[in-house]
């Protein structure tokens, strides 16, 4: 089991209230919406937490289920009961004011032409490179 912090106040907006059902319900949508191979996931939401079980594909799949869950309005951390094959840690990056993939790419790569291998790890997520916003946690692949 490993807990993940996000900013709960910065993510995508899914509009649900402070019934815990409503928000499992909205999130477990959101997450499946990305089609990551989350079938197997079962999400749970209470209060400003999110808990993942079951098993992912892959530990692309899992990192990307715990950004599906964990970059979403309301939520402030993620519980991650979750195996994948060959499981390690992850690496993640929050967004800062003025940060921009190309930025990060530096800080993680030493190159910021690199940013490409950011954006692309981070897709369907992402839609556009220049589309990051402050409190936004990506994968580092």
């Amino acid at each position: 089991m490993k807990l993940f912090d996000f900013v709960k106040a910065a993510g995508r907006k899914l509009g649900f209230g402070d019934d815990d059902a409503q928000k499992t319900e909205a999130l477990k949508k959101e997450i499946d919406s990305y089609d990551l191979g989350s079938e197997d996931i079962q999400v749970e939401v209470t209060g400003d937490k999110a808990i993942i079980r079951g098993n992912a594909s892959s530990q692309e799949a899992l990192e990307k289920i715990i950004l599906a869950t964990g970059n979403v309005e309301g939520i402030g951390k993620v519980e991650a009961e979750v195996t994948a094959p060959q499981a390690r840690e992850p690496v993640f990056h929050t967004v800062v004011q003025g940060e921009s993939l190309w930025k990060i790419a530096e800080v993680h790569y030493g190159s910021g032409a690199r940013y490409t291998e950011i954006f692309e790890a981070n897709r369907p997520m992402l839609s556009d490179p220049d589309k990051i916003y402050p409190g936004q946690v990506l994968r580092i692949p």
